[in-house]
């Protein structure tokens, strides 16, 4: 017998942040708004030359690559100069209309201060510098896991988070603006400092301590370093997401580059070079994260939640619960099984639209997404508007749940 009080199928999708500067990045900022020291580290940063100008008030610079010789933008230095904003308007009209893809990210980087974090792949190409869809797919999601294990360990510190902190942890990359350039084998993601600069920055420290691991073990054969690299932010998510970036190339580098408009966080240093990794890392990672996933203990949690279905192979005896989370732990939901007088109190419980509290541990095994152990199934009493919430989802999800609670 299968039981389905409530089910999020049908529920209206949360409806996704444009991250800030979407909305306007194409018209470039207001002049008096720009700092022309901000501009001109930023032009440098994308591979803009300074080909002279007059020394102490204004730098000429030509954009990269080829054929960059045509178009040049005129800086000034500071603001010491009456023709100071006049000439960064222009500057500023000229890089919303250039053709250079580094010009949008120095405009984008312009509208909203953000550090800069880059991925590069060494694949092997296709005619023209070009690579294979699938190859420019892995980059992306290489590159999204990285930032949600980043994301991950800003909430706490573990070595394998599985279901836990997820929500929070993704909800956190939604004003991330990500560009990839066209060859596919390198991608920027722009973090805003006024809400991602502790993403950008555990990045930063848990790179570096990987990379330092991997040496250690290298030198002396112990995988000491990667208990102690927990701290800095290294996980089983982020091994696995380094693994997926390497895997089937020549080698991977990942870059964080402060915003020039914050300056470098406390306690960072300005990385002259990006971090690499090779495909010989690819065990050692590999063992880290199994490792990681092996020692993460069970957590004892005392829960509250709703029950949203139920399920028992008979009609008396234990059934398994799942239980959407409402306090106790940083996960959506758990599942657990009951004996057969919890299992009654869940389904009364859910029956006149009451959460129900449980004790229990949760374990890693499965991602943190099963109690063990459960014990003290009580109903809660909530206020009136919660219960009127649960109470309507069970009228409209009446033919999931008849004899939800019946043993007789």
């Amino acid at each position: 017998m299968t039981h389905r009080p409530i089910d999020s199928i049908g529920e209206p999708l949360r409806p996704v942040r444009p991250h800030p500067v979407e909305t306007h990045w194409t018209e470039p900022p207001e002049p008096g708004q720009v700092d022309p020291a901000v501009l001109s580290a930023l032009l440098h940063r994308h591979g803009w030359q300074r080909r002279g100008g007059a020394a102490g008030r204004y730098g000429r610079w030509t954009p990269p690559g080829p054929g960059g010789g045509g178009t040049s933008l005129l800086v000034p230095e500071n603001r010491a100069f009456p023709d100071s904003d006049d000439l960064l308007g222009e500057a500023l009209v000229a890089l919303s209309r250039s053709g250079a893809p580094s010009a949008r990210d120095v405009l984008v980087a312009l509208a909203v201060p953000s550090d800069e974090i880059r991925w590069w792949r060494d694949v092997p190409t296709g005619p023209v510098g070009a690579t294979s869809w699938s190859v420019e797919e892995r980059l992306r999601s290489a590159a999204r896991s990285m930032l949600l294990a980043a994301a991950l360990a800003t909430r706490a510190r573990a070595g394998y988070y599985g279901a836990r902190h997820r929500r929070p942890a993704a909800a956190s990359l939604e004003n991330v603006l990500v560009g990839a350039d066209p060859g596919g084998r390198r991608l920027t993601a722009f973090v805003p400092v006024d809400t991602g600069r502790p993403l950008s920055v555990r990045l930063h420290q848990a790179l570096y301590a990987a990379r330092e691991a991997i040496d250690y073990q290298r030198a002396t054969g112990g995988m000491d370093a990667f208990d102690a690299a927990v701290e800095a932010g290294v996980s089983h998510e982020l091994t696995e997401a380094v693994v997926a970036l390497v895997r089937g190339t020549e080698g991977a580098r990942i870059a964080v580059e402060w915003a020039p408009a914050a300056g470098v966080p406390e306690g960072c240093a300005a990385p002259d070079e990006a971090v690499e990794f090779s495909p010989g890392d690819l065990p050692v990672l590999r063992e880290a994260g199994a490792r990681y996933l092996r020692a993460e203990p069970s957590v004892p949690v005392r829960l509250t939640g709703a029950v949203v279905r139920m399920r028992r192979s008979q009609p008396r005896g234990e059934g398994t619960v799942r239980l959407r989370v409402i306090a106790g732990a940083e996960v959506q939901h758990v599942r657990m099984t009951l004996d057969e007088e919890a299992y009654r109190i869940a389904g009364h419980a859910h029956l006149v639209g009451l959460p129900v509290r449980v004790l229990g541990r949760l374990e890693s095994r499965g991602g943190f997404r099963r109690l063990t152990d459960a014990s003290g199934v009580v109903p809660v009493q909530v206020d009136e508007a919660e219960r009127d919430r649960l109470m309507k989802s069970l009228q409209e999800n009446l033919d999931f749940f008849e004899e939800a609670c019946s043993g007789d």
